[in-house]
């Protein structure tokens, strides 16, 4: 084999072997759907469950990488807590080794019947859900292909001299073999990768078990400084679970360096009826069960740790601007990213509902803190407009199936809606300032009308964002009923004002803002209107 065919095959072995492990977390993570967002939200306030959803989530991602951003993401937005983080960090450390053990397994010679077995469940059966696990097996085959392609590579690789000579001098300079882990995490982004391809580096005895753990150590390593790198403009609570993710290798890369007699001699023990890369597998689970372990005994002190080391900062704004919800982390795993634009978008229709209160209590008590209030909320609404619909064309370009494509869609709707009912609050704003500019003076009835529309447009969308949030059909028919009296109520009570007008108890100016108000208190009934008929789909 010339040098060229070397690198062809290595280079795209590596290639095939990365594409098998996306491929086969992408049809993991559809197969999965919404049920990531609801494993982490329901099953993580017990550790031991957390560190069993964090497995789960390791092996749908095929990557802690992965599973630690994914976390990152989910703290930004405030639906985990550190404790709950912890539990879940150590499961999805410990999950790694699932796939470093599948490697080790010797298949490779069945990759391409497993590879036919993937395509015709991808392209001749037409049940969505088997096409997803059609595209889980084809990465599955693809994984193993790459590595055996790989292997073919390296064997030319194993007679040179000098390569030889470099690698069995790993051993001697444990450092460097640690670096060259982190160096080899880093550029495939991910530590499964990385020792994936470690251990057929080492199966063709390019490397001797002494140095090949200390790679491995270092790709632990290297996938703490990923996160370092992910948690960047992140919040509080999402640095400090960086933090102890990199306490966890780091303490763990010690202690196993401490041990490592003892555990070299397991290891070795081991040899006498495994093959070299299912020794290093085993390296790595003793590694993450070790550490897991002291994790765990050790949660509270850590929690302590993190809290004391990376302090709060407390803010005093009356209105928090941008999205709270919303992390770019997420769009790698659309499916929760699209469960937090929902709730970004729960968040805008309450800060719509707040803007129509503020709005109501300016127009009746002319208090201008509640102006100015209103007039922030409802330039918070618009920005939340324009951040979730480009959030969601970019959960659109990572991939949507069928069903989540068509939430995605009446998300879009909803969020339309509710910025026009931010916009009928500020035009209540502005009718009110004309009221006090001109003192504007009502007839009694006319402001006990306004009073009854008022409380009616409040109780119609505080009651659709509830329906929204909880998916609640009820609610959501209570809507339609009580948004149908608000039309009767606009038609009665702007008919009393003709006639009130007729009979002189009016004035015109004043008259033409109760006419503007009762059309867009009844703009906001009919845009909650389309809220509710979404939930009841």
């Amino acid at each position: 084999m010339s040098i060229q065919d070397t690198i062809f095959h290595i280079v795209g072995g590596i290639a095939i072997f990365l594409f098998g492990i996306k491929y086969l977390s992408d049809g993991l993570q559809k197969t999965a759907g919404d049920n990531i967002r609801h494993w982490l939200a329901t099953y993580t306030f017990h550790p031991l469950l957390g560190v069993l959803v964090g497995i789960l989530i390791t092996i749908l991602f095929q990557s802690s990488t992965g599973a630690i951003i994914l976390i990152i993401g989910l703290m930004n937005a405030n639906i985990l807590s550190l404790r709950q983080a912890i539990s879940v960090l150590i499961g999805a450390n410990i999950g790694t080794t699932v796939t470093i053990f599948m490697v080790g397994i010797d298949i490779e010679n069945y990759a391409l019947p497993i590879i036919t077995v993937g395509v015709i469940l991808l392209l001749f059966v037409h049940y969505k859900r088997l096409q997803y696990i059609g595209q889980v097996v084809f990465g599955f085959g693809a994984l193993f292909l790459g590595l055996s392609i790989t292997r073919n590579g390296l064997q030319f690789l194993s007679l040179s001299h000098y390569t030889n000579e470099f690698m069995l001098n790993l051993s001697d300079i444990p450092l460097f073999g640690i670096i060259m882990g982190i160096v080899l995490t880093l550029l495939f982004t991910s530590s499964n990768a990385a020792i994936g391809v470690l251990q057929t580096i080492a199966n063709e005895g390019l490397v001797q078990l002494d140095g090949a753990i200390l790679i491995l150590l270092g790709s632990n390593i290297g996938s703490a400084v990923i996160a370092c790198i992910a948690v960047i403009g992140a919040t509080i609570k999402a640095k400090r679970v960086v933090f102890l993710h990199v306490i966890y290798y780091v303490c763990g890369t010690t202690i196993f360096l401490l041990l490592q007699q003892p555990i070299y001699s397991i290891i070795e023990w081991l040899g006498k009826v495994l093959q070299i890369k299912m020794q290093l597998a085993t390296a790595h689970g003793i590694f993450q069960l070790i550490t897991g372990i002291i994790f765990i005994i050790f949660t509270p002190l850590l929690l302590k740790l993190a809290n004391s080391v990376i302090q709060t900062q407390h803010t005093t704004a009356e209105v928090i601007f941008g999205a709270q919800y919303l992390d770019k982390r997420l769009l790698a795993t659309p499916s929760v990213a699209l469960g937090q634009a929902q709730y970004e978008v729960i968040r805008m229709g309450t800060i719509a509902r707040e803007t129509l209160l503020h709005a109501s209590h300016y127009f009746f008590e002319q208090d201008s803190r509640s102006a100015n209030l209103a007039l922030k909320k409802e330039t918070l609404v618009n920005e939340l407009d324009h951040q979730i619909t480009d959030y969601m064309v970019r959960i659109h370009q990572h991939g949507l199936t069928a069903q989540e494509s068509e939430k995605a869609t009446g998300l879009l709707h909803i969020v339309n809606d509710i910025e026009r009912i931010g916009d009928h609050a500020d035009n209540v704003v502005e009718l009110a300032d004309y009221c006090i500019r001109n003192r504007l003076q009502f007839s009694k009835e006319a402001l006990e009308q306004l009073h009854t529309m008022f409380d009616a447009a409040e109780w119609i969308i505080s009651r659709v964002i509830y329906a929204l949030e909880q998916n609640d059909r009820s609610a959501a028919a209570d809507v339609l009923g009580r948004e149908a009296d608000l039309d009767r109520m606009e038609l009665e009570f702007r008919t009393g004002h003709f006639k009130r007008l007729h009979d002189n108890r009016c004035r015109g100016n004043a008259g033409a803002i109760f006419l503007d108000v009762l059309s867009n208190l009844e703009r906001i009934g009919d845009h909650s209107k389309n809220i509710a008929e979404y939930v009841l789909k």
